[in-house]
């Protein structure tokens, strides 16, 4: 299995059992072998969309304890990559944390774990498709 770059969408899914997509986050994450990676964007787009469930921000703050997740820093090393990725789709739009995922899928060459249709567009190396875990 390759390295698994989880994503915001997944993140909360996990977390927050009223999400439409819990229970098919919870069946790819038993089927993954951890640790998975993000960067400092999703967690800060997780942590914001957390903070109105209960005991949403320390379930993540727990998962990341655990080391089941694990902050992979890519954005000081690569920001003029993450910039030029939100320059060449600016017209999905693409965000921040989604360049940076794919940025992130470039260095590790890993599969992304998603719930963000937009992934499908997106290109990694210029032309390379993202390796998607994606309902």
């Amino acid at each position: 299995m390759s390295t698994i770059i989880v994503d915001t969408g997944p993140i909360v899914a996990l977390l927050n059992r009223r999400d439409a997509y819990h229970a098919w986050c919870v069946e790819q994450a038993r089927l993954l072998e951890p640790p998975f990676f993000t960067c400092e964007a999703v967690l800060a787009e997780a942590h914001f969309l957390l903070s109105g469930i209960h005991k949403g921000s320390s379930s993540l703050i727990q998962l990341l304890e655990s080391g089941k997740l694990k902050l992979t820093s890519i954005v000081e090393s690569n920001l003029s990559r993450v910039l030029d990725l939100m320059s060449a789709y600016e017209n999905v739009p693409m965000s921040f944390a989604d360049a940076s995922i794919v940025c992130l899928a470039e260095q590790l060459k890993g599969t992304v774990f998603t719930l963000d249709s937009d992934f499908h567009v997106y290109r990694k190396n210029q032309n390379e498709r993202i390796d998607l875990i994606i309902p």
